[in-house]
C-alpha cells in the first residue's frame, strides 16, 4: 500500500501557519514583542528618564538645567514649602479614600448580596454610567454646583443653614470662601469622580464571601453586628485595599480638580505641572514626581501581602 503523500505549504500564509505550528514559541514571542517594545521603551523608559532628571539642578543665574548628578534638587523638596504641598496631597488622598469607602461599602454590599437579575445590571449601569461622560464635563458641572449661586447655596438658604454653611467656610482648614474654592469642595469633587473605582473592586470581594459562612456565624449565635464585624469585614478587607488603590493614586497625581475646583494652595500634580510648564524648573518637577510612586510602590507592597491583587 503506498504511504500518503506529505502535502507541502503552497502559499507564504501556509507557510508561515506551518512554521508558527511547529516553533509555538516564535510566534509567543512575535506577540510578546510590541507590547513589551511599549511597556519596556516607551513606559518605562520614560520613568527611567524621569528618575535621571530629577538628579539634575537648576542654575539660579541662568535658569538652565545642569546634567550633572546631585541630591541638592530632592533637598528642595524638604523646603517648608514644597514640604507642605507634600503633606497636602497625602491628606487629601487619604481623606478621599476613606470617605469613598465608608459611602462605597452598603453600596457594594447591597449589590453583592441582595441585587439580582435586572436589578444587578441596573446597579453596574449607575456605576459605569458616569465613567462614560467627559472628565472635564463632571469638573465643571461640580464647579457650577458647588459655586455662590449654585444649588448647594440654593439648599442651604432653603434650610436655613446658611449662616452655617458660612461658618464652615470661614474656617482656616477648609480654604476658601466659597465650596468651589475650598478643600471640602475639592473632597466632594475628588470622591464623585473615584468613587467608582471603590464600588467595583468592593463589590466583587464582597461577592465571594461564602454564605454559608455567613449562615455558620448565625448558627453559631453571633448578632449581624458581630457577623459583619467578624466575618464579612475582614473577608471584604482585600477589595477595599484594591479599591484605594485607585482612589489613593488617582489623587496624589491629579492636578485638575485642585486646579479647577482648588484654591491657591498646590498639590503635587499642580507642583509638577506648573514647575514644568511655567517655571521650567524640570529637575525640581520630575522630583515631585517622583514622590507619589515612591509611596505607591510603598503602598502597593502592603496590599499585596494584604491579598488586595486576588479583588481587582
Amino acid at each position: 500500500m503506498p504511504a500518503p503523500a506529505i502535502i507541502q505549504p503552497k502559499g507564504l500564509s501556509d507557510r508561515l501557519t506551518a512554521l508558527f505550528w511547529r516553533r509555538p514559541r516564535l510566534l509567543l514571542g512575535l506577540l510578546l514583542v510590541p507590547p513589551l517594545f511599549w511597556l519596556g521603551v516607551v513606559y518605562l523608559g520614560s520613568l527611567f528618564s524621569l528618575l535621571i532628571q530629577s538628579f539634575y539642578s537648576i542654575d539660579e543665574f541662568s535658569g538652565m538645567v545642569v546634567p550633572e548628578f546631585t541630591l541638592k534638587t530632592y533637598a528642595e523638596l524638604f523646603r517648608a514649602a514644597n514640604l507642605d504641598i507634600i503633606i497636602r496631597t497625602l491628606l487629601m488622598a487619604a481623606a478621599v479614600t476613606l470617605g469613598a469607602a465608608l459611602i462605597a461599602f452598603p453600596i457594594a454590599y447591597y449589590a453583592a448580596r441582595f441585587a439580582k437579575g435586572r436589578w444587578k445590571a441596573v446597579f453596574y449601569l449607575g456605576i459605569m454610567l458616569p465613567l462614560w461622560s467627559s472628565y472635564l464635563v463632571k469638573v465643571y458641572a461640580w464647579k457650577l454646583i458647588l459655586a455662590k449661586e449654585g444649588i448647594v447655596t440654593w439648599a442651604a438658604g432653603i434650610t436655613g443653614t446658611s449662616s452655617l454653611l458660612d461658618a464652615v467656610l470661614a474656617l482656616p482648614v477648609v480654604g476658601g470662601g466659597s465650596l468651589s474654592t475650598s478643600y471640602i469642595g475639592m473632597f466632594l469633587v475628588f470622591t464623585y469622580v473615584w468613587l467608582p473605582y471603590m464600588i467595583l473592586p468592593m463589590q466583587a470581594s464582597l461577592e465571594r464571601v461564602p454564605t454559608s459562612m455567613l449562615e455558620a456565624s448565625a448558627d453559631l449565635g453571633a448578632t449581624r453586628a458581630q457577623t459583619f464585624r467578624t466575618v464579612v469585614l475582614p473577608l471584604a478587607m482585600p477589595g477595599v485595599i484594591a479599591g484605594s488603590i485607585f482612589t489613593f493614586s488617582l489623587t496624589l497625581g491629579d492636578y485638575i480638580i485642585p486646579q479647577i475646583i482648588g484654591n491657591s494652595a498646590s498639590f503635587i500634580g499642580m507642583a509638577v505641572y506648573q514647575l514644568q510648564g511655567t517655571a521650567g524648573n524640570t529637575p525640581l518637577a520630575a522630583a515631585f514626581a517622583v514622590v507619589p510612586i515612591l509611596i505607591m510602590l510603598a503602598y502597593l507592597g502592603f496590599a499585596k501581602r494584604a491579598g488586595a491583587f486576588d479583588a481587582l
